[in-house]
């Protein structure tokens, strides 16, 4: 492995881009110490260090777009914007024409829906930025006293400086992205949520050792020695599964047809159709959890109302257990629910068996035992609505071993999200990408890959 590491440092191209990626990602993770220019910094360490239920909601949130929104900073929207422009065009290019057409057109289509893209995603950082200053920043108190007016709020020209600031934050990571995809290595956006995912590591790493007792059994509220080693090998074996069923493949058989050329036979060969076990990636898991998020807010407001007695305290108390920070039986259950439904939705949209059938018998090839066509078109069908279910289930294993290890060890949230969920899946995903990138260049120049053996 050694050997192969210095092969790549002295491969210049290679060694550029590798430098030129980490540069960016250094960049990116510097951004998230400057504060926005009304805030007071002192103010936000003492909430950090007291904040409750809406503290870790907001860590959750975090884990979904590579942010910090505790920490308000000028890249304190992440870069979830742009992911969620991107789904929202991926999803109408479905259902609109127009889209789907500028799809097809290849590189020239490609970039028109990129222009649109980063347009809406503009449109959302204004929008969301705004609700952020709004229902966060002026609630909790965190503006400094020398852009506040007469009642306490921060003054309005300074809410669009703020606004704007954070609007240019996300949009100038989404250029960091786009120069990674350019002139470094790996997808951009990808490597910068997943930046944002591993740097919070040591922090949740120091957090669970401090509240460990080198005793077995712990004491008080500490975790003993025995809880460690559990969860040492409970990370371990997760991502072990996590890898497994990334990489899992169902194989259909293909053949292409002989075909003759003047005195040669070209054709005739046996190859087979990769179709991916979990076709739908994480994407299932980020909606479901987008979606839970929502009540879970409505749900820490409401809790935080000094209600009267009656049916409506009573509701409030219901909704609250459901919803709130807990994570009973009737949310996960949801949760699963959705992650299922998310992952046929996604698998549909992404997946088209009738195209995929085309495209088999334009190119010559065929299925043994199904005719070219509709037949063919059918038996991918119902190959991907199988695999899905296998993969769905596992998404929803994954995504629910979080809850599981929070709640049975006591441990705080954001450590156990390490332990599965969206995290996970996008550090595994997002690592082998990188890897068979390096790879591609490695064997290029008659290099063995990474993951060969030597």
């Amino acid at each position: 492995m050694w050997e192969k590491i210095r092969v790549i440092w002295h491969i210049p191209e290679l060694r550029t881009k590798i430098g030129l990626t980490l540069l960016m990602l250094a960049i990116y993770r510097i951004g998230f110490q400057i504060s926005l220019p009304v805030i007071d910094r002192s103010k936000v360490d003492i909430f950090n260090q007291g904040k409750g239920g809406i503290g870790e909601m907001l860590q959750a949130m975090a884990m979904l777009s590579a942010s910090q929104l505790d920490q308000v900073t000028i890249f304190g929207l992440g870069i979830m914007p742009y992911i969620s422009a991107s789904i929202i065009f991926q999803l109408l290019a479905s259902v609109y024409p127009p889209l789907e057409q500028l799809q097809k057109e290849g590189e020239s289509g490609r970039k028109k829906i990129n222009e649109y893209t980063r347009y809406a995603t503009v449109l959302i950082c204004l929008i969301q930025s705004w609700f952020y200053v709004q229902s966060f920043i002026e609630p909790q108190g965190l503006v400094a006293p020398q852009f506040q007016n007469a009642s306490g709020e921060l003054l309005f020209g300074w809410q669009i400086v703020a606004v704007l600031t954070m609007t240019a934050g996300t949009v100038f990571l989404m250029w960091l992205g786009e120069q990674i995809d350019e002139y470094g290595i790996g997808n951009g956006i990808s490597l910068l949520i997943m930046a944002g995912i591993l740097a919070r590591m040591p922090g949740a790493g120091f957090d669970l050792l401090q509240r460990t007792s080198l005793e077995l059994g712990g004491g008080g509220t500490k975790h003993g020695v025995e809880d460690i080693i559990l969860l040492a090998l409970m990370f371990v074996a997760v991502v072990m599964g996590v890898v497994f069923i990334t990489l899992g493949q169902r194989r259909i058989p293909m053949q292409s047809a002989k075909h003759v050329r003047g005195r040669r036979v070209f054709g005739g060969t046996r190859n087979f159709l990769p179709l991916k076990v979990n076709q739908a990636g994480v994407m299932p898991i980020i909606f479901a959890s987008s979606l839970l998020m929502f009540p879970m807010i409505i749900a820490s407001s409401l809790a935080n109302v000094q209600w009267e007695t009656g049916w409506w305290r009573a509701f409030v108390d219901w909704f609250s257990d459901i919803f709130g920070q807990d994570r009973g039986f009737v949310y996960n259950v949801l949760y699963l629910m959705l992650i299922y439904f998310f992952c046929y939705f996604w698998t549909a949209i992404t997946f088209n068996p009738k195209d995929m059938a085309e495209n088999l018998k334009n190119f010559g090839s065929f299925i043994p035992g199904y005719r070219p066509g509709k037949r063919t078109a059918d038996y991918l069908e119902k190959v991907m609505v199988r695999i899905t279910y296998v993969g769905a289930g596992f998404l929803a294993l994954v995504a629910i071993i979080p809850t599981l290890v929070s709640n049975s060890l006591g441990i705080s949230w954001v450590i156990a999200s390490f332990y599965g969920g969206t995290s996970l899946l996008i550090a595994v995903s997002v690592a082998f990408d990188l890897v068979q990138k390096i790879d591609s260049h490695l064997i290029m120049r008659n290099y063995k890959g990474l993951l060969e053996k030597a």
